[in-house]
This record gives structure tokens, sequence and C-alpha cells, in this order.
């Protein structure tokens, strides 16, 4: 894995640098030393690792709007991190930029729940903002399985989803505004807690960034109403094959669950022993189908699952009978992750998306590359929207992280080939950056650099992510530099 060269002056002058940053956040709020930025060398994409130059930890908008003048003035590069949980190596450091932490930025500022809105700090967790509005029957709809750890600064920088985004939808889906920091520490707002605002998408341009446009401070959720009613179906099946084509009987029918999550025998072998879920160990595949809303139709879709279910040949099927249950049915599935890392010293865990009807052809392929590449892999995946997580196992004392990448790039180049696309909700970090050609053309990518160009011109703003080769503000078409402000003449200045 190739990153940008670490510029000589800037780490000569680290001691100058770490100094100034302390004149801004005083006290513990910059860390320097070579021992404390240990606990920041990776993100949840550990077999990549990097100590930063110095980790800041900014307890106000005005601190971190200085810090970033303060780097755009010296060259110095910044990551922005939050809780650390990328799996895409999105908060990777540099050995010449700074970490720019918002873990303090960690409080609910404002719940309205006339509006359906929760004003938050982008260092509250995903599952903080479900607690904090649970006793009024509210909830925050993504939910990525590290929800109790992940930030919702971190959610919107990588458009996380979670095992509900089938109905719900994604982070993009459920974000009603945003502040952020600019490289020159401009404050800009966008959106609100009105439902949609006029112009240009910039919530959508923002949404899913991984942190090369800005650094957020505030994010404005939209919350949602509890459904009267919500139970999960678990459905074991003899074969892969025959799941899959159960997840694409029941979206034909018309259903749309409130999610749908499949587990290979492997995964579910795991997750069973992790925490005991009740999960029918004898099944190849198994499906997880929750369906909500009114009591009636929720027993009526129930009914119709089972049928579809009963035709595409399932082995078993229970449903969860009360809200215990239900959760019980979840545990194992967002207990995943950490199960299959008690069977591996090491996994890499994908992240594609394909359309649902090619699951079964997929995943048969993943099979043979395994066999290709001489690892093994657990599947685990949101069926109902085709987002795939395969995790690859592997044992880097064994010398077999190389294999390991070749198998990921090979099932995400699988997924382009079939209509797919490389990511579904971890971004692209530096895991996917050298296979943005595969699905993007150099046009492509230009176009999409443009625009980075057109918030972070001297490209400070966590260099070496998305794109495979950074090509200079100065360099693209229809762009020219005047008194050192990026001038795009399609885009709205702030």
């Amino acid at each position: 894995m190739r990153m940008p060269e670490p510029d000589a002056q800037v780490l000569a002058d680290r001691a100058g640098l770490v100094e100034a940053l302390r004149r801004i956040v005083p006290g513990e709020g910059v860390i320097a030393d070579d021992i404390e930025l240990r606990a920041y060398e990776s993100d949840g994409l550990t077999a990549y690792r990097q100590t930063p130059l110095a980790v800041v930890l900014p307890a106000s908008v005005s601190q971190v709007a200085e810090v970033l003048r303060l780097c755009e003035t010296r060259g110095t590069k910044v990551v922005p991190r939050g809780a650390g949980t990328s799996l895409s190596g999105g908060a990777l450091p540099l050995a010449d930029g700074i970490i720019l932490g918002l873990g303090k930025f960690n409080r609910i500022l404002e719940i309205d729940y006339e509006n359906r809105a929760a004003r938050v700090q982008p260092g509250v967790t995903n599952l903080a903002i479900s607690q904090a509005v649970d006793h009024q029957g509210f909830y925050y709809a993504p939910d990525p399985s590290s929800q109790i750890a992940c930030t919702i600064g971190g959610n919107v920088a990588e458009n996380a989803g979670g095992v509900h985004c089938l109905k719900y939808g994604v982070t993009t889906n459920n974000l009603l505004g945003l502040e952020m920091v600019l490289l020159n520490g401009e404050v800009i707002r966008v959106g609100g807690k009105h439902l949609d605002a006029g112009g240009y998408d910039l919530l959508g341009l923002l949404t899913g960034s991984e942190g090369l446009l800005g650094v957020i401070t505030e994010v404005t959720v939209r919350i949602l109403k509890k459904p009267e009613t919500a139970r999960a179906l678990l459905i074991a099946f003899p074969s892969i094959d025959a799941a899959g084509d159960c997840v694409a009987k029941v979206i034909g029918a018309g259903i749309i669950p409130g999610g749908m999550e499949m587990m290979d025998k492997r995964a579910t072998e795991a997750a069973e022993a992790f925490c005991h879920a009740g999960y029918p160990l004898e099944a190849e595949a198994l499906l997880i189908v929750e369906l909500d809303g009114p009591q009636a139709e929720v027993d009526h879709l129930i009914d119709r699952v089972r049928e579809i279910a009963d035709g595409c040949g399932a082995s078993s099927l229970r449903a969860s009978e009360n809200e215990e249950e239900r959760l019980q049915f979840w545990a194992g599935r967002k207990a995943a992750f950490p199960a299959v890392g008690r069977i591996s010293p090491d996994y890499l865990c994908m992240d594609g998306t394909i359309p649902r009807n090619r699951l079964p052809e997929v995943l048969t392929r993943i099979a043979e590359l395994s066999v290709k590449h001489g690892l093994r892999v657990a599947n685990v995946f949101h069926a109902g929207d085709g987002n795939l997580h395969p995790l690859i196992l592997y044992d880097a004392n064994a010398g077999e992280l190389a294999a390991a990448e070749a198998f990921g790039a090979d099932i995400l180049r699988l997924c382009v080939e079939v209509g797919g696309v490389l990511t579904g909700e971890h971004g692209v970090g530096v895991e996917k950056r050298d296979l943005m050609g595969v699905m993007f053309s150099e046009e492509d990518l230009n176009q999409q650099q443009r625009l980075k160009c057109a918030f972070d011109p001297s490209g400070q703003l966590n260099p070496g992510k998305v794109f495979p080769e950074l090509h200079r503000c100065a360099e693209l078409s229809q762009m020219h530099v005047h008194q050192g402000q990026l001038k795009f003449p399609d885009l709205p200045r702030f």
C-alpha cells in the first residue's frame, strides 16, 4: 500500500507544530508522546498502521477552526477521526500529518420531537441517539453492527448503513443537516431540521466524503417513531442458493422487511458459539427477516414469508414471540464480526454491493476464490439490498496478508463485474483506493477530484484516501488558482 511521501520539512518542525497546537488546545488536548500516539496508529482496518505526527483533541468549534487554519498555513496534513471504527482505513494516520480527534464532541444538543429531529455533536455514538429518545417511543434507524461504539460523525463520513437499512435507508436517507469546518477555518451549515433544502444537494455531496472536504462538527438527524410491532423470523436453508432464492422472491412479492440478513454456515457457527442466539447449526445458510408495522400487517406478512420460504425449501422457521427473543435473534448477527475473530488470528472484512438476483452466483464464485487463494471465508451480509461482507480469515504472522488482500480485491472486482459497486457502507479509504479504476474512468476520477479541490485546494485533508492518484488542483481542467483560493464556477462559494 502506497501512501503520500512524508513532507520532510513538516517532520523536522514537529516540535514547533506541537507547541502551536498546545496554544490553541491547552492542557491534555494535544498528544505527542510516542507511546501515547500508539493508540491512534490504526483504525478498524488494523492490517495497516502508522504513527501520526501528533493528535489534537479540540473541545469547541472555534478550536477546530483554529487548528485547521494553523495546518493550512503550515502545510500540515489533517486526518479527521471519530471513534476509529472505520473498516476501510479511512482514519489511517500519516507520518507527517496530525489526527484531529472529535471524541470530546459528545453531547446531544437538542431533541425536537415535533420536527422529529435530533441535533448532536459528531462524537455521539450511534446507539446513544436511540437511547436518548427511546422513552418517547422514537429511535434513530441506521444501526451499524458497531453502533455501541461508532460515532455519528464517522457514520456521516462513511455513509454507514446497518441491518435495518433495507427499509429505512443508510445515513444519507436519515440526515437533515450538517455543520462543517473547512480547511481555512470557515464554518458552514448545510440543511437543517427541514425535510429538504433548495439548490445544490450539498448535504448529499458531504455525506460519505470520508473527511476529504472538511471536518464535521454538528449533525442533525431524522428520528422515527418506533413501529407498533416488530417480529423477527429465523429461517434455515440447506443451501446458499435456496436462501438467495428466498431473498429475491420476498422482495419480488413486494414485501420490504425492516431487516433481511444472511449468514453462511461458518459465520452462523461462530456467532452461535459466541453468544448462544439459538441458531440452527445444521443450516448451510441462515436468514433473519424482520417485519414491522401494525400488528395485523406483521402477522399477515409472517404468513406470506413463511409460505415463500417453504416454497424455497427452508428446513426450519422460527418467529420471535416477544421482544427479548427478537433481540436475541439479532444478537448473533450483530456479534458476527467479533465472533469470527475467535476462529481466526486475523480477518479482513470486505464490503461490496451487488444486484440481489446475483447473490447465489457471487457466493459460489467467492467459494471458488477461497480455494484459489487458499484462505477460508465467512459470509455475513445485508441480503435485502445486496451488501456483502465476506470475512477473509488469515494469519498475518504466517505471511498470509498479501493473499488476503488479493482475495479481497478479487471479490470487489467480482462485485463490479456483476453490476454492483465497490462499497456499500464502509467507504473507500485506503482499502479500496487502488481499485477505484475498476469502477470509474480516469475522467470520472478527475471530476470527483475537482469537487475535492473546490473545498481543499491544497490537498491537505485526509490525503492518500479514496483516490489512487491525487492530482494537483492546478492540473485539473476548468480550474485555476487565484490569490491562493480555488475558483470553480459551477459550485457556490461559502
